[in-house]
Protein backbone atom coordinates (compact mmCIF):
# COMPACT_ATOMS: atom_id res chain seq x y z
CA UNK A 1 0.00 0.00 0.00
CA UNK A 2 0.96 3.67 -0.31
CA UNK A 3 1.98 6.03 2.49
CA UNK A 4 4.07 9.14 3.12
CA UNK A 5 7.14 8.54 5.30
CA UNK A 6 9.33 10.95 7.25
CA UNK A 7 12.84 9.51 7.58
CA UNK A 8 14.37 12.29 9.71
CA UNK A 9 13.24 15.51 11.38
CA UNK A 10 13.83 18.44 9.06
CA UNK A 11 13.73 16.46 5.80
CA UNK A 12 12.68 18.65 2.88
CA UNK A 13 10.45 15.98 1.37
CA UNK A 14 8.30 13.12 2.55
CA UNK A 15 9.09 9.77 0.97
CA UNK A 16 5.83 8.80 -0.76
CA UNK A 17 6.11 5.12 -1.65
CA UNK A 18 3.94 2.11 -2.40
CA UNK A 19 5.72 -0.80 -0.69
CA UNK A 20 4.23 -0.59 2.81
CA UNK A 21 2.68 -3.50 4.66
CA UNK A 22 1.01 -3.71 8.06
CA UNK A 23 1.71 -5.93 11.03
CA UNK A 24 -1.01 -8.55 11.61
CA UNK A 25 -4.23 -7.53 13.35
CA UNK A 26 -4.14 -8.58 17.01
CA UNK A 27 -7.11 -9.86 19.04
CA UNK A 28 -7.99 -6.33 20.23
CA UNK A 29 -7.06 -4.46 17.03
CA UNK A 30 -8.95 -2.96 14.12
CA UNK A 31 -7.68 -2.48 10.57
CA UNK A 32 -9.09 0.60 8.86
CA UNK A 33 -8.99 1.67 5.23
CA UNK A 34 -8.41 5.42 5.42
CA UNK A 35 -10.83 7.33 3.21
CA UNK A 36 -10.04 10.93 4.27
CA UNK A 37 -7.32 12.46 6.40
CA UNK A 38 -6.48 16.04 7.35
CA UNK A 39 -3.22 17.96 7.04
CA UNK A 40 -2.97 19.51 10.50
CA UNK A 41 -0.44 21.80 12.19
CA UNK A 42 0.29 18.99 14.63
CA UNK A 43 1.49 16.96 11.65
CA UNK A 44 3.82 19.82 10.76
CA UNK A 45 5.05 19.80 14.36
CA UNK A 46 6.12 16.18 13.86
CA UNK A 47 8.00 17.09 10.68
CA UNK A 48 9.94 19.88 12.39
CA UNK A 49 10.49 18.05 15.69
CA UNK A 50 8.27 20.19 17.93
CA UNK A 51 6.24 17.07 18.72
CA UNK A 52 8.75 14.23 19.19
CA UNK A 53 7.95 10.92 17.51
CA UNK A 54 9.99 7.76 16.88
CA UNK A 55 11.54 7.60 13.42
CA UNK A 56 10.97 6.79 10.64
CA UNK A 57 7.33 7.79 11.02
CA UNK A 58 4.23 8.10 8.88
CA UNK A 59 2.51 11.37 9.91
CA UNK A 60 -1.23 11.91 10.13
CA UNK A 61 -3.71 11.52 12.99
CA UNK A 62 -6.93 13.27 11.88
CA UNK A 63 -8.86 10.78 9.76
CA UNK A 64 -11.90 8.68 9.02
CA UNK A 65 -12.32 5.45 7.14
CA UNK A 66 -13.93 2.06 6.81
CA UNK A 67 -13.27 -1.01 8.94
CA UNK A 68 -11.89 -3.91 6.89
CA UNK A 69 -10.81 -6.34 9.62
CA UNK A 70 -11.26 -6.77 13.37
CA UNK A 71 -9.55 -8.92 15.98
CA UNK A 72 -11.29 -11.84 17.64
CA UNK A 73 -12.00 -9.88 20.83
CA UNK A 74 -13.43 -6.76 19.17
CA UNK A 75 -17.18 -6.22 19.58
CA UNK A 76 -17.56 -2.45 19.10
CA UNK A 77 -17.15 -2.36 15.32
CA UNK A 78 -17.30 -4.77 12.41
CA UNK A 79 -16.11 -4.78 8.77
CA UNK A 80 -17.96 -2.18 6.74
CA UNK A 81 -18.51 0.22 9.64
CA UNK A 82 -17.51 3.85 9.16
CA UNK A 83 -15.19 5.09 11.91
CA UNK A 84 -13.36 8.18 13.09
CA UNK A 85 -9.79 7.63 14.23
CA UNK A 86 -9.14 8.52 17.88
CA UNK A 87 -5.45 9.35 18.27
CA UNK A 88 -5.62 8.97 22.06
CA UNK A 89 -7.20 5.56 22.65
CA UNK A 90 -8.30 5.06 26.23
CA UNK A 91 -7.28 1.99 28.20
CA UNK A 92 -10.12 2.41 30.72
CA UNK A 93 -8.05 1.31 33.71
CA UNK A 94 -5.30 3.89 34.30
CA UNK A 95 -5.76 6.60 36.97
CA UNK A 96 -6.72 9.22 34.35
CA UNK A 97 -9.38 7.00 32.77
CA UNK A 98 -10.77 6.03 36.16
CA UNK A 99 -10.90 9.70 37.15
CA UNK A 100 -13.05 10.52 34.10
CA UNK A 101 -10.25 12.15 32.08
CA UNK A 102 -9.80 9.76 29.15
CA UNK A 103 -8.14 12.46 27.04
CA UNK A 104 -5.14 12.26 29.41
CA UNK A 105 -4.68 8.49 29.00
CA UNK A 106 -1.07 7.75 28.05
CA UNK A 107 -1.21 3.95 27.81
CA UNK A 108 -1.43 3.65 24.03
CA UNK A 109 0.42 6.91 23.39
CA UNK A 110 3.47 5.49 25.15
CA UNK A 111 3.02 2.16 23.38
CA UNK A 112 3.20 3.96 20.03
CA UNK A 113 6.87 4.83 20.71
CA UNK A 114 7.85 1.17 20.78
CA UNK A 115 5.28 -0.52 18.53
CA UNK A 116 5.98 -0.07 14.81
CA UNK A 117 2.91 -1.27 12.91
CA UNK A 118 4.25 -0.54 9.41
CA UNK A 119 6.93 -2.24 7.30
CA UNK A 120 8.56 -1.07 4.06
CA UNK A 121 11.45 -2.02 1.80
CA UNK A 122 13.33 -5.01 3.13
CA UNK A 123 11.09 -5.43 6.19
CA UNK A 124 12.20 -2.10 7.70
CA UNK A 125 9.91 -1.03 10.58
CA UNK A 126 8.13 2.34 10.56
CA UNK A 127 6.01 4.00 13.20
CA UNK A 128 2.71 5.84 12.94
CA UNK A 129 2.25 9.31 14.40
CA UNK A 130 0.54 8.91 17.78
CA UNK A 131 0.14 5.24 16.92
CA UNK A 132 -1.96 6.17 13.87
CA UNK A 133 -0.08 7.25 10.74
CA UNK A 134 -3.15 8.20 8.73
CA UNK A 135 -1.11 9.46 5.77
CA UNK A 136 -1.32 5.82 4.70
CA UNK A 137 -3.99 3.92 2.83
CA UNK A 138 -4.60 1.56 5.75
CA UNK A 139 -3.72 1.49 9.45
CA UNK A 140 -4.07 -0.84 12.44
CA UNK A 141 -5.17 0.67 15.76
CA UNK A 142 -6.50 -0.62 19.09
CA UNK A 143 -10.27 -0.99 19.02
CA UNK A 144 -10.56 2.10 21.24
CA UNK A 145 -8.94 4.08 18.41
CA UNK A 146 -11.78 3.46 15.94
CA UNK A 147 -15.05 5.13 16.93
CA UNK A 148 -18.13 4.24 14.90
CA UNK A 149 -20.01 7.07 13.19
CA UNK A 150 -23.18 7.05 11.11
CA UNK A 151 -22.57 6.07 7.49
CA UNK A 152 -24.35 9.20 6.21
CA UNK A 153 -21.59 11.44 7.60
CA UNK A 154 -19.13 12.12 4.72
CA UNK A 155 -15.62 10.87 5.38
CA UNK A 156 -14.09 14.35 4.99
CA UNK A 157 -16.47 15.74 7.62
CA UNK A 158 -15.81 12.80 9.92
CA UNK A 159 -12.05 13.31 9.51
CA UNK A 160 -12.30 16.90 10.76
CA UNK A 161 -14.19 15.72 13.82
CA UNK A 162 -11.27 13.37 14.54
CA UNK A 163 -9.06 16.20 15.76
CA UNK A 164 -9.63 19.85 14.85
CA UNK A 165 -13.34 20.12 15.60
CA UNK A 166 -13.19 18.04 18.77
CA UNK A 167 -10.20 20.02 20.01
CA UNK A 168 -11.65 23.46 19.34
CA UNK A 169 -15.33 22.96 20.12
CA UNK A 170 -14.39 20.81 23.11
CA UNK A 171 -12.20 23.57 24.53
CA UNK A 172 -15.30 25.76 24.66
CA UNK A 173 -17.92 23.24 25.77
CA UNK A 174 -15.87 20.94 28.00
CA UNK A 175 -12.95 22.99 29.33
CA UNK A 176 -14.17 26.59 29.58
CA UNK A 177 -17.88 25.80 29.70
CA UNK A 178 -18.61 29.17 28.11
CA UNK A 179 -21.86 30.65 29.36
CA UNK A 180 -24.56 32.22 27.14
CA UNK A 181 -24.14 35.97 26.81
CA UNK A 182 -20.38 35.84 27.36
CA UNK A 183 -17.63 37.65 25.49
CA UNK A 184 -14.92 35.54 23.85
CA UNK A 185 -11.59 36.31 22.19
CA UNK A 186 -9.86 33.70 20.01
CA UNK A 187 -6.21 34.07 19.04
CA UNK A 188 -5.60 32.28 15.75
CA UNK A 189 -8.11 31.72 12.96
CA UNK A 190 -6.75 28.48 11.56
CA UNK A 191 -8.57 25.17 11.77
CA UNK A 192 -8.48 24.99 15.57
CA UNK A 193 -9.34 28.67 16.04
CA UNK A 194 -12.32 28.43 13.70
CA UNK A 195 -13.50 25.41 15.69
CA UNK A 196 -13.23 27.42 18.90
CA UNK A 197 -15.22 30.22 17.27
CA UNK A 198 -17.95 27.77 16.29
CA UNK A 199 -17.99 26.36 19.80
CA UNK A 200 -18.41 29.86 21.21
CA UNK A 201 -21.28 30.49 18.82
CA UNK A 202 -22.92 27.23 19.88
CA UNK A 203 -22.53 28.25 23.53
CA UNK A 204 -24.45 31.47 22.99
CA UNK A 205 -21.55 33.92 23.31
CA UNK A 206 -22.79 37.33 22.17
CA UNK A 207 -19.38 38.76 21.29
CA UNK A 208 -16.70 36.67 19.57
CA UNK A 209 -13.47 38.36 18.54
CA UNK A 210 -11.13 36.59 16.10
CA UNK A 211 -7.49 37.69 16.31
CA UNK A 212 -5.16 36.72 13.44
CA UNK A 213 -2.33 38.59 11.70
CA UNK A 214 -3.55 37.36 8.30
CA UNK A 215 -6.48 39.53 7.31
CA UNK A 216 -7.33 36.99 4.62
CA UNK A 217 -8.65 34.74 7.40
CA UNK A 218 -10.97 37.33 8.94
CA UNK A 219 -13.86 36.90 6.50
CA UNK A 220 -14.16 33.15 7.10
CA UNK A 221 -13.88 33.69 10.87
CA UNK A 222 -16.94 35.93 10.64
CA UNK A 223 -18.73 33.47 8.41
CA UNK A 224 -18.51 30.70 11.04
CA UNK A 225 -19.43 32.88 14.00
CA UNK A 226 -17.04 35.70 14.88
CA UNK A 227 -18.68 39.07 15.44
CA UNK A 228 -15.40 40.97 15.06
CA UNK A 229 -11.98 40.25 13.53
CA UNK A 230 -8.70 42.10 14.07
CA UNK A 231 -4.94 41.75 13.80
CA UNK A 232 -2.96 41.41 17.07
CA UNK A 233 -1.71 44.99 16.95
CA UNK A 234 -5.33 46.20 17.11
CA UNK A 235 -6.14 44.33 20.33
CA UNK A 236 -5.73 47.21 22.77
CA UNK A 237 -8.15 49.38 20.82
CA UNK A 238 -10.57 46.45 20.44
CA UNK A 239 -10.62 45.82 24.19
CA UNK A 240 -11.58 49.44 24.64
CA UNK A 241 -14.19 49.68 21.91
CA UNK A 242 -15.80 46.25 22.34
CA UNK A 243 -15.62 45.65 26.10
CA UNK A 244 -15.27 49.17 27.45
CA UNK A 245 -11.71 48.41 28.52
CA UNK A 246 -12.69 45.49 30.76
CA UNK A 247 -11.48 42.62 28.58
CA UNK A 248 -13.16 39.41 27.46
CA UNK A 249 -14.68 36.78 29.71
CA UNK A 250 -12.74 34.07 27.90
CA UNK A 251 -9.51 34.19 25.90
CA UNK A 252 -8.56 31.17 23.80
CA UNK A 253 -5.10 30.57 22.33
CA UNK A 254 -5.23 28.35 19.21
CA UNK A 255 -1.74 28.74 17.77
CA UNK A 256 0.74 26.92 20.01
CA UNK A 257 3.10 29.85 20.61
CA UNK A 258 3.96 31.63 23.84
CA UNK A 259 3.37 35.01 22.16
CA UNK A 260 -0.17 33.89 21.25
CA UNK A 261 -0.78 32.75 24.83
CA UNK A 262 0.25 36.18 26.05
CA UNK A 263 -2.10 37.81 23.54
CA UNK A 264 -4.96 35.66 24.84
CA UNK A 265 -3.96 36.54 28.41
CA UNK A 266 -3.98 40.24 27.56
CA UNK A 267 -7.42 39.91 25.99
CA UNK A 268 -8.91 38.16 29.03
CA UNK A 269 -10.53 40.29 31.72
CA UNK A 270 -9.59 40.13 35.39
CA UNK A 271 -11.20 37.02 36.81
CA UNK A 272 -11.73 35.53 33.35
CA UNK A 273 -10.49 32.27 31.86
CA UNK A 274 -7.51 32.06 29.51
CA UNK A 275 -7.48 28.68 27.74
CA UNK A 276 -4.43 27.22 25.97
CA UNK A 277 -5.48 24.98 23.06
CA UNK A 278 -2.52 25.06 20.64
CA UNK A 279 0.29 22.47 20.78
CA UNK A 280 3.51 24.32 21.54
CA UNK A 281 7.20 23.49 21.86
CA UNK A 282 8.85 22.30 25.06
CA UNK A 283 11.35 25.18 25.05
CA UNK A 284 8.82 27.96 24.31
CA UNK A 285 8.47 29.61 27.73
CA UNK A 286 5.45 31.75 28.63
CA UNK A 287 6.66 34.92 30.43
CA UNK A 288 3.93 35.33 33.05
CA UNK A 289 4.90 36.97 36.32
CA UNK A 290 3.93 35.60 39.71
CA UNK A 291 2.35 38.99 40.46
CA UNK A 292 0.15 38.83 37.37
CA UNK A 293 -0.90 35.24 38.05
CA UNK A 294 -2.17 36.13 41.52
CA UNK A 295 -3.44 39.68 41.39
CA UNK A 296 -5.15 39.62 38.01
CA UNK A 297 -7.27 36.72 39.24
CA UNK A 298 -7.33 35.04 35.83
CA UNK A 299 -7.58 31.28 35.43
CA UNK A 300 -4.97 29.80 33.09
CA UNK A 301 -6.37 26.52 31.73
CA UNK A 302 -5.12 23.94 29.26
CA UNK A 303 -7.41 21.99 26.96
CA UNK A 304 -5.92 18.79 25.55
CA UNK A 305 -8.02 17.25 22.77
CA UNK A 306 -10.93 19.40 23.93
CA UNK A 307 -11.11 17.33 27.14
CA UNK A 308 -13.26 14.99 25.08
CA UNK A 309 -14.66 11.58 25.77
CA UNK A 310 -14.73 10.72 22.10
CA UNK A 311 -17.17 7.82 22.54
CA UNK A 312 -19.77 10.50 23.24
CA UNK A 313 -18.29 13.56 21.60
CA UNK A 314 -17.60 12.21 18.09
CA UNK A 315 -21.25 11.17 17.50
CA UNK A 316 -22.44 14.32 19.31
CA UNK A 317 -20.44 16.60 17.00
CA UNK A 318 -21.54 14.62 13.94
CA UNK A 319 -25.13 15.21 15.08
CA UNK A 320 -24.50 18.95 15.33
CA UNK A 321 -23.18 18.91 11.75
CA UNK A 322 -26.27 17.02 10.57
CA UNK A 323 -28.47 19.60 12.29
CA UNK A 324 -26.70 22.43 10.48
CA UNK A 325 -25.13 23.76 13.68
CA UNK A 326 -21.51 23.17 12.61
CA UNK A 327 -20.12 24.53 9.34
CA UNK A 328 -17.37 22.06 8.49
CA UNK A 329 -17.38 22.37 4.70
CA UNK A 330 -16.21 25.99 4.86
CA UNK A 331 -13.14 24.92 6.82
CA UNK A 332 -11.84 22.71 4.00
CA UNK A 333 -9.53 24.84 1.88
CA UNK A 334 -8.71 22.08 -0.64
CA UNK A 335 -9.18 18.40 -1.37
CA UNK A 336 -6.02 16.65 -2.49
CA UNK A 337 -4.51 13.22 -3.13
CA UNK A 338 -1.83 11.33 -1.24
CA UNK A 339 0.70 12.18 -3.94
CA UNK A 340 0.15 15.89 -3.23
CA UNK A 341 1.25 15.77 0.43
CA UNK A 342 4.63 17.43 -0.09
CA UNK A 343 2.91 20.41 -1.71
CA UNK A 344 0.32 20.38 1.08
CA UNK A 345 3.03 20.59 3.73
CA UNK A 346 4.57 23.61 2.02
CA UNK A 347 1.16 25.29 1.83
CA UNK A 348 0.62 24.60 5.54
CA UNK A 349 3.93 26.27 6.36
CA UNK A 350 2.78 29.43 4.58
CA UNK A 351 -0.11 29.84 7.01
CA UNK A 352 -2.61 30.76 4.31
CA UNK A 353 -4.48 27.43 4.15
CA UNK A 354 -6.96 26.01 6.63
CA UNK A 355 -7.66 22.28 6.37
CA UNK A 356 -6.38 20.41 3.37
CA UNK A 357 -8.09 17.03 3.19
CA UNK A 358 -6.47 14.04 1.55
CA UNK A 359 -9.09 11.90 -0.18
CA UNK A 360 -7.75 8.41 -0.79
CA UNK A 361 -8.26 6.86 -4.22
Amino acid sequence: MRAALLHAVGDDKLDIRDDFTLTPVGPADVRVKIRATGVCHSDLSVLNGVLPMPLPVIPGHEAAGEVVEVGDHVTTVQPGDHVIINWTPTCGTCPNCVAGQPYLCMTYVMQSFSLARFRYGADTPAFGMAGCGTWAEEIVVPWQGAIKVDADVPFEVAALIGCGITTGVGAVLNTAKVRPGSTVAVVGAGGIGLSVIQGARLSGATTILAIDPLESKHELAKKVGATHAITPDQLRDAIGSITGGVGFDYGFEAVGKSAAIMTAWQATRRGGDCVVVGAGAMDDVVPLTAFSLLFEGKNLLSSLYGEADVRHDFPFLAGLWKAGKLDLESMISSRIRLADLNDAVQALKSGEVLRQIVLMD
